[in-house]
Order: structure tokens, then sequence, then C-alpha cells
């Protein structure tokens, strides 16, 4: 029996993703040692087939706390906001959970090994959206050019769930975690801290977002125990684009040493004219090599 596994979620429309993550995982020899298993939040029935011959387990998703229709509107895919906190149900027979977003794909697979030692002693295996090159990490609106209003995403998220002012603060200008990659034990209490938190998000504010929301709040106010990774195990391509290494086909960091990315994360999209490419496929967006020359290129998993 394998005692780790990689899990994602995708709907019908995100589908093509789920697929090149699936394929860009067992691509590699190590990924025999592991498995796969997929939370369906409204895949055909045909998709689900085509999957069912690459992964371990397809299950369901669930709404594993009760969210108001009114805040759902259909929005299935909404339930990967709630049903990566409770992972162990889902699929009980594992040690370790490394969670990927759908719209991620691995690249290296170091990064799959780091995540799975990080969670190690009951630890949270992620990693913080901030890095060289970062720029902005929070935003404010001045007032009088000397008073500000804070806007960094875990203020404004925590005022609008109505999180206590005081907690609010702390997360002000804390380094916003990324939860479209982590890693934890079976056995951790970082579960329950994060389902605790999760069902005071959900109460007053916005489905989207929550999850992150609780597990910021799970890390900064509970100082649940963490094992912070390099910002190439989670690399946020909207956030800051890579460089591409042509000589080794690899995305790299646009920074010396140039490190490989491990993840490629395609979170809130790359767009161009008006086009998403988790969304379109042939969208490419201009890139500097490593020899600083422009190419154009899909950031996209390709076999």
């Amino acid at each position: 029996m394998k005692k780790n596994v990689i899990v994602s979620l995708a709907d019908s429309n995100y589908f093509n993703l789920l697929n090149e993550l699936v394929d860009s995982i067992k691509r590699f020899q190590e990924s025999s040692e592991i498995s796969i298993c997929i939370l369906d939040a409204g895949m055909s029935e045909k998709q689900k087939t085509e999957l069912s011959k690459k992964v371990d387990l397809i299950k369901s998703a669930n709404w594993d706390i009760h969210v108001p229709n009114y805040k759902v509107m259909g929005k299935e895919w909404l339930k990967s906001q709630v049903s990566r906190a409770f992972l162990p149900n889902y699929f009980p027979d594992y040690d370790k959970y490394l969670w990927i977003d759908c719209d991620a794909w691995v690249q290296d697979w170091s990064a799959v090994e780091l995540y799975f030692k990080a969670c190690e002693n009951g630890k949270l295996g992620i990693t913080q959206s901030m890095g060289p090159g970062y720029k902005v990490m929070s935003k404010a609106k001045w007032i009088f050019n000397k008073f500000a209003i804070i806007k960094s995403q875990n203020f404004k998220h925590a005022i609008s769930s109505k999180i206590d002012i005081e907690k609010a603060r702390k997360l002000a200008f804390a380094p916003h975690i990324n939860i479209g990659v982590f890693s934890l034990e079976k056995n951790s209490p970082c579960w329950e801290i994060w389902q605790k938190n999760l069902k005071q998000t959900l109460k007053a504010g916005k489905v989207f977002g929550s999850e992150g929301l609780a597990i910021n709040m799970s890390v900064y106010i509970d100082e649940v125990n963490t094992e912070f990774l390099p910002l190439n195990c989670n690399w946020i391509v909207s956030n800051l684009l890579p460089k591409y290494d042509e000589k080794n086909n690899k995305f790299v960091e646009p920074f010396l040493p140039n490190y490989i990315i491990g993840i490629v994360h395609l979170a809130a999209g790359v767009w161009k004219n008006n086009k998403d490419m988790r969304i379109d496929k042939s969208i490419e967006v201009e890139i500097k090599t490593l020899e600083n020359k422009n190419i154009l290129k899909t950031l996209r998993y390709s076999k």
C-alpha cells in the first residue's frame, strides 16, 4: 500500500488543466511510489472515465462545512475551498497528503519530495507568496499623504469575513500564504485548527478565498508548526514571470542563481487580449531566456 498521495480537484471547465497536472506527475519514475487521488466538483462522466485510467481514485467533493445556497450559486467548483481541509476524510488510507491545485503542474520532482519531507512531525509544508523581484507585497490607500487604509489580501479578507480586528491586524502585513500547494500528515493537528478557522471565515465572508484566509490564520494567529518552503516550490507566474532555460527546456527563477522551478502555478490566470491561458492553451506570453532573448511561450504543461 502506498503511503503518500497527491490530491487535486476540478470541474468540467478545468478538466484539461487537471489532466495536464496528472500527466506532469506520472512522467516521473518516482511517481510510481505515490498515489494520485482526485476530487470531482462537476466533471462529466466521459472526463472521469478518461481520468480514471491514470489515477488511483476519484471521489465526489462535498460541502464538508455547510454553505448557504446563495453563496454558492451553482458553482460546485467552490467545494475546493472547503474539501481540501478534509482530505483524510476522503482518502483515509494514507500517511501524507500533498495538495496541488489543478492549474499547477510539476516541472521538477524535487519539489514533490520537499513537500512530503516538510510535513513530517505534524508540520504544515507550504510556501509564502514572496521572494526576490516582488515589488508590491501589500496595498494601501493614502489619505492626505499621511494616513493609509490597509488593503493587503489577508487584511481585506479578514475584515470582510468579520474576523476580530486584533486578529486582522496580525494578518495585515504577514506574508501571504498560498494554499494552492501544501502538505500535511494524516494526524497533523493542523487539520483541526484549519477546519475551525474555516468555519469562521465561511460564516460571514465569501466562499472563494475562505480556505486561504483560514490557513493564514492558522499559521500567523494559531501558530501551527510550519515548514516554509522556497518560492520555486510553488511559483505563481501571475506574480512574477519566470525565465526560460532553452538548453535544458526548463522554466527557472528570473534572478540568479536561476533555480529550476519545481511547481509552475497559474493561479489567477495569465491573461492576454482578455483571454486566460488556463482556458486557452494557444495563448503565449513574452518571457526572457537565460541568454536574455525574448521568446513567446505558453506556461502550461506540454509533453
